[in-house]
């Protein structure tokens, strides 16, 4: 499995909207390629039903060269939805990439059954399927309900604490530091891997 993050960064509300109708354009590309998404968190944006970012995790054989294009700096050309008499209409967001773990990673961790809880449909508080999964060595703990079966929220979890980990070890080093807060705070402007048009987001390649 390969977890995807898309962010507005610090972009204003249309880039959280672009961020919205990317999720959705990701999940008929994932469909399409027999890839399986789910959505892990998602960041609510200023505006009611858009996402500042969200990450999702991919899996199937096409899981990674999917996650590969949707990977940098992203484009979405449109007038402002919430400006009309707004000049810019070019909205900057990107793509972020966290592989799976290697290594025994469960060895290091500590996980806890219990009944999902909140909106989710039929399979909501019937089954012990969330899985509160706890680092022992950092104290991260996380608690995972949006995969059908206990088995893909433990595996969810794993993906979730090694992300966690890894953002760890980055800030222990002050260049690496740098690079994570630029790449979550900032999105590089121009030179787009992808660029999609219009109020329906074509893709433009």
């Amino acid at each position: 499995m390969v977890l995807l993050q898309l962010s507005s960064a610090q972009g204003p509300a249309e880039c959280e909207l672009a961020v919205t109708k990317a999720l959705q354009r990701l999940h008929d590309e994932a469909e399409t390629q027999a890839v399986s998404l789910c959505v892990i968190e998602r960041e609510p944006g200023w505006h009611n039903g858009t996402c500042k970012s969200v990450l999702v995790g991919l899996d199937g054989d096409n899981a990674t060269a999917l996650a590969g294009r949707w990977t940098g700096t992203l484009l979405w050309s449109c007038k402002s939805h919430y400006r009309p008499g707004h000049k810019r209409k070019n909205w900057f967001f990107a793509g972020q990439v966290f592989n799976a773990p290697q290594g025994n990673q469960e060895s290091q961790i500590r996980f806890e059954t219990m009944r999902s809880s909140g909106p989710g449909g039929q399979h909501v508080n019937k089954t012990d399927s969330a899985v509160r999964a706890t680092h022992l060595a950092s104290g991260i703990s996380v608690k995972v309900q949006s995969g059908r079966s206990q088995h893909d929220n433990k595996r969810l979890a794993v993906l979730l604490i090694q992300q966690r980990l890894a953002g760890l070890e980055q800030e222990a080093h002050n260049t690496l530091r740098l690079q994570r807060r630029d790449s979550h705070h900032k999105v590089e402007r121009g030179n787009a891997v992808r660029s999609f048009a219009g109020p329906t987001f074509i893709p433009q390649d």
